[in-house]
């Protein structure tokens, strides 16, 4: 079996010596023997274990988890459990398109609402309902429509009913969210569109206005309520 020093296995793969170290600090590699005199002995088990390291983090997508399920199946390739691995990385693969899915759900929605085509129906949902047909947490919606990101009306008996409107709406914070955008962000989108259909997604998303300090950042998504208003859907 060939041995490697810190330095080789760094050359042979094109990073830093530093890197294979903290690749070892983070148990990404197994840890490596050795000698008498303290330096490192890397096998071509490592090389190769890097070499997948380099692939799996070349596109960090850090969104809804899904970088830390990368991070689980490179660590149990690393103590050798490849068919947890396997499993973690289908369970990678099987998340990434399901995102994609939601993403261009939303991109779909949001091109329909600019366009005024969006289709309207009489569909009226519970927030359990909802909260199943989307798979998004009921403290979610609730802290979503606490921060003014929607408003959710209300039935004559109280009950909160969520709309075709309002899964559409639901559907595009959700893509995101798990995009890792704030709350203010998508707010800021949302109140841009509504006044502009031809509103630059990218640039509301990404430009906050020039006034807006920390402080008014995190006022803007404490608590924008809107009055919640009637309906008569049964």
């Amino acid at each position: 079996m060939t041995a490697y020093k810190t330095s080789e296995v760094a050359k042979n793969i094109g990073i830093h010596p530093n890197t294979v170290r903290l690749y070892e600090k983070l148990k990404l590699i197994p840890k490596p023997e050795r000698l008498t005199n303290g330096y490192r002995v890397f096998t071509d088990f490592h090389i190769e274990q890097c070499r997948l390291i380099r692939v799996a983090f070349q596109v960090e997508v850090l969104q809804n988890g899904l970088r830390k399920k990368m991070v689980q199946a490179v660590k149990a390739s690393a103590t050798g459990d490849f068919d947890m691995a396997i499993l973690l990385v289908h369970a990678y693969l099987k998340q990434i398109r399901q995102e994609q899915s939601h993403a261009e759900e939303a991109i779909e929605i949001v091109r329909q609402l600019v366009s005024g085509g969006a289709q309207v129906h009489t569909q009226c949902l519970k927030r359990k309902e909802v909260s199943g047909l989307l798979d998004i947490s009921m403290d979610a919606l609730r802290n979503w429509e606490m921060n003014g990101l929607l408003t959710v009306k209300r039935k004559n008996n109280g009950y909160r009913v969520y709309t075709d409107e309002d899964i559409q709406r639901l559907k595009i914070i959700r893509s995101l969210r798990h995009a890792n955008y704030s709350l203010e962000a998508i707010l800021r989108l949302l109140q841009q569109l509504s006044q502009n259909p031809n509103t630059d997604i990218r640039a509301a998303l990404n430009t906050p206005k020039p006034s807006a300090s920390a402080a008014s950042i995190f006022e803007a998504g404490i608590c924008v309520r809107s009055t919640e208003l009637d309906l008569s859907c049964s």
